[in-house]
């Protein structure tokens, strides 16, 4: 694949509106460069999927204009399509493909991702974690000069997490815009992080610290703790903010869960 000069890509009075509706985003302006990683926070129906699907060339603004989007985009939306039956292995091939990028690389990273699902089980049939790590590498495979990931760390264990951040880090070359609920996108090197309120951008507030708790036997528990929640087989994988975390330790140990790990 040619390799593309690293872009800036700038969003101009950006406008999108659904119907009669008031505008998702209104008006917005962005610039998205190389080497410092652009992170959207805002609550669910703000606008942040809009916002990815516009910049990544998916979705068309109702009006403004976007500039400086390269020819080749690694994107991963924020639901993977779910009646896939293509097997992860040809799908990885087919975007590779289309990306003019190499596939061999697709395995190392999906091992590096904790990948379990079985390259040659059908899509649909793979476990949310799974299908998400399978999106995320079909986009970081791509060498593309622009990511744009809407919730990459949704659904991932506290390594997969750790792997996801430290290969978006890596990706020094190229533009990265990230939604993000989770507070680990706001922790990347040199991370600009906005919220999305109104269908306008602002510098957000510092994210609370977060902790990454794993625990055993914590199945019963689940509806209640937060809903960012991961399961990964008999093991539950918690992120709450660090003033929370002694107390969430002392109730999940009161009710019989075993801790094994307290991660940042």
């Amino acid at each position: 694949m040619d390799v593309e000069p690293p872009p800036t890509v700038e969003l101009s009075r950006v406008e999108v509106r659904y119907g009669r509706a008031a505008p998702v985003l209104h008006e917005l302006d962005l610039q998205v460069t190389p080497g410092r990683p652009v992170v959207v926070l805002g609550g669910n129906g703000s606008g942040k999927s809009s916002l990815l699907r516009v910049v990544a060339g998916c979705q068309a603004p109702s009006a403004g204009v976007v500039t400086g989007r390269p020819r080749h985009v690694g994107y991963v939306p924020d639901r993977f399509p779910s009646q896939l039956r293509m097997p992860a292995r040809s799908y990885l091939r087919h975007l590779a493909a289309m990306h003019g990028s190499d596939p061999s690389e697709a395995p190392a990273l999906l091992d590096e991702l904790g990948f379990t699902g079985g390259l040659d089980v059908p899509m649909v049939r793979l476990s949310k974690g799974n299908a998400q790590k399978v999106a995320l590498v079909q986009a970081l495979c791509s060498r593309a000069a622009l990511l744009v990931l809407d919730e990459p760390w949704s659904g991932l264990d506290a390594a997969a997490a750790a792997a996801l951040s430290s290969r978006i880090s890596g990706a020094a070359d190229a533009a990265v815009l990230v939604a993000d609920h989770t507070g680990t996108a706001a922790a990347l090197p040199g991370a600009r992080v906005l919220a999305l309120v109104g269908g306008r951008l602002a510098p957000a507030s510092p994210p609370r610290p977060m902790v990454t708790i794993t625990l055993l036997g914590a199945d019963p528990l689940l509806p209640h703790l937060p809903a960012d929640t991961a399961v990964d087989g008999d093991r539950v994988v918690v992120r709450v903010p660090v003033a929370d975390r002694d107390a969430l330790l002392s109730w999940a140990l009161a009710r019989g869960c075993g801790v094994l790990a307290v991660q940042p």
